[in-house]
């Protein structure tokens, strides 16, 4: 207990005890969290769509960013935050994690992880470390209603900035124990939605019709301009 595994870039695994984890999660999710521009969310899409086209069962997509576990465990998270219902599939259906794959992927590779890579890794190393303080095993290897547990403490908004918050004995912040989780699920859970909705199947699923053509336009209906409070001129 204690510690986790977490394979790193160059693919050892060293071992993260708590303080680790909380310190690589505490430096970039609650400073900056999981942010792009539209260009860089158009790309990881079109990517993750032309990758699921080219897959085959024989040969099925392999993450360049994550390792074997990081996958397995966002694989199950997405589809816990977007599971498959009877108006659309889900997360995984829609390609989430090769988008997130993709997304992270296309950060400059160095001898450190940037700040979202870092943040990615080390809040799913935290998911896992906090299950073993629980249930004594990984999140992926919970039972349904354990993860259920986990998701339903860390799925509220996170805390107060650790700036206003009192400072330890050892001079850090006194943060409660689930902050950095709640902080990463809650980037996580956005990351996740910004995958699935920017797909043909996230937008069926919001009943996303697009720009329409009208071949003739009689003004704003009636209801319309009643529940605005407005009127046309003369009217």
């Amino acid at each position: 207990m204690g510690t986790v595994p977490v394979t790193n870039v160059k693919g050892d695994s060293p071992l993260l005890n708590r303080r680790q984890i909380l310190q690589r999660i505490g430096a970039a999710s609650l400073a900056a969290g999981f942010v792009w521009t539209g260009d860089e969310v158009a790309s990881a899409r079109d990517l993750a769509r032309a990758a699921r086209v080219a897959a085959q069962p024989a040969a099925p997509y392999q993450p360049k960013f994550f390792t074997a576990h990081e996958w397995e465990t966002v694989r199950v998270l997405v589809d816990l935050i977007i599971p498959r219902d009877e108006r659309s599939g889900s997360a995984t259906d829609a390609g989430v994690p090769e988008f997130m794959d993709f997304i992270l992927s296309d950060e400059p590779r160095g001898a450190e992880d940037t700040p979202r890579q870092t943040a990615m890794r080390g809040g799913l190393a935290w998911i896992d470390l906090e299950c073993q303080r629980r249930f004594d095993k990984t999140f992926v290897a919970c039972a349904d209603a354990e993860r259920t547990a986990l998701l339903d403490d860390i799925s509220i908004p996170p805390p107060a900035p650790a700036s206003s918050l009192e400072t330890g004995p050892d001079e850090t912040p006194a943060l409660p124990a689930l902050s950095h989780g709640r902080a990463f699920f809650a980037s996580f859970r956005d990351l996740t939605a910004t995958g699935f909705w920017t797909t043909k199947m996230g937008m069926a699923d919001l009943q996303y019709m697009g720009n329409r053509y009208e071949a003739e336009w009689n003004g704003c209906p009636d209801e319309a301009l009643k529940k605005l409070g407005v009127s046309y001129p003369g009217v």
